[in-house]
């Protein structure tokens, strides 16, 4: 059920729905349900946030969104939901991403990502993890995230 009373999202439930067989998702309008819903169902509630929709409706889509990435054969490859921010335990965020052109108004794509050197891109990939995430989320981290 999608209540701002409910559970706050996160990857961890994300993942913990996923791996349910369905899901039937309720969604209320402007003043909810009615208090014999919960009496009766007991059903598990899911905020997205601290904040109040109009409805349920826009609620539910976060959900399905974020659940049907985990559903195999849904993403052209299978491990890379693994290593998107908050995945499989993940306390950093992803790092920057770059596609075509090479250049793009003065901006290029970092040299170590062109040079075919996977054990330098890998290592690019984690600094460039943790410094995202000190820079942009430092609630995240603690003394033992540093790479």
């Amino acid at each position: 059920m999608l209540s701002p009373r409910g559970r706050t999202l996160n990857q961890k439930i994300v993942e913990e729905l996923a791996a349910k067989p369905r899901l039937l998702l309720l969604c209320g309008r402007y003043e909810g349900f009615d208090e014999r819903v919960f009496d009766i169902l007991h059903p598990d509630e899911i905020s997205i946030g601290d904040y109040v929709l109009n409805g349920g409706e826009a609620a539910a889509m976060v959900v399905i969104d974020a659940c049907i990435r985990l559903v195999p054969g849904v993403l052209g490859d299978e491990e890379s939901n693994q290593h998107d921010s908050f995945s499989s335990g993940n306390r950093l965020l992803e790092f920057p991403q770059y596609s075509r052109p090479r250049e793009f108004r003065g901006h290029s794509v970092p040299e170590v990502l062109v040079s075919g050197n996977h054990e330098q891109i890998a290592r690019w990939r984690k600094e460039q993890s943790y410094l995202s995430t000190r820079h942009r989320r430092a609630d995240l981290l603690d003394d033992k995230t540093n790479p």
